[in-house]
């Protein structure tokens, strides 16, 4: 059985999905709400993404995640964090970019740069394969339907302005519902889409 693409996203409300773990993340264009996330500690949120930590066999990143992750998890030693630090050193390590980085932390790949080929041969080679944050790699892999369950973690919060999955440019494309939404106890909603029919138009009668 083929392996599955999952994508993992924390989403504000508006679809603002920039730096939600930390005021430097990722300043591109201005943002000022880098961090947005850590305020709303929900149980629900931190019990689902563990689970989903322990399960995967690969990690697949773009490359900005991938040079936050590698600079941050393996120098992390002891504390509330370190079960994650550990999996994520021990997991391979998969990287989408345009160029031939310097992949220094253990266990790294470079993805290619035929992204589709690229996921096809990782489906051989994994079973659970996630994608964490990298938003601008995750809108190719929704784009283009090389994924498999989309995860978003909405957020009570409006931002505004920030990268988003869906760009007001982007591709039209249906999502299907896999299972119903769960509610977390500070407001954190759990959406689960896979890849859905085309989209089409009609009239309400």
């Amino acid at each position: 059985m083929a392996g599955r693409i999952q994508i993992d996203l924390f989403s504000t409300l508006d679809g603002v999905m920039q730096a939600p773990g930390a005021p430097d993340e990722d300043p591109d264009g201005g943002f000022a709400y880098g961090g947005w996330q850590a305020p709303i500690d929900d149980d629900m949120v931190g019990g689902k993404v563990m689970a989903g930590i322990r399960s995967m066999d690969a990690l697949l990143l773009g490359r900005r995640t991938y040079d936050i992750f590698a600079a941050y998890w393996p120098h992390y030693g002891e504390g509330p964090a370190a079960e994650i630090a550990r999996i994520f050193d021990a997991l391979p390590k998969y990287v989408a970019s345009r160029g031939e980085p310097e992949l220094a932390w253990q266990g790294s790949h470079l993805l290619g740069s035929d992204v589709a080929a690229g996921i096809a041969a990782l489906r051989e080679r994994h079973e659970r394969i996630h994608v964490i944050g990298s938003v601008e790699f995750a809108r190719t892999l929704v784009a283009e339907g090389l994924f498999d369950v989309l995860n978003l973690w909405v957020y009570p919060l409006v931002l505004g302005s920030g990268k988003r999955l869906f760009p007001a440019d982007g591709p039209a494309r249906g999502l299907r519902l896999l299972e119903p939404p769960v509610a977390g106890d500070r407001g954190v909603l759990l959406l689960r889409y896979g890849p859905g029919a085309p989209v089409t138009t009609g009239v309400m009668g």
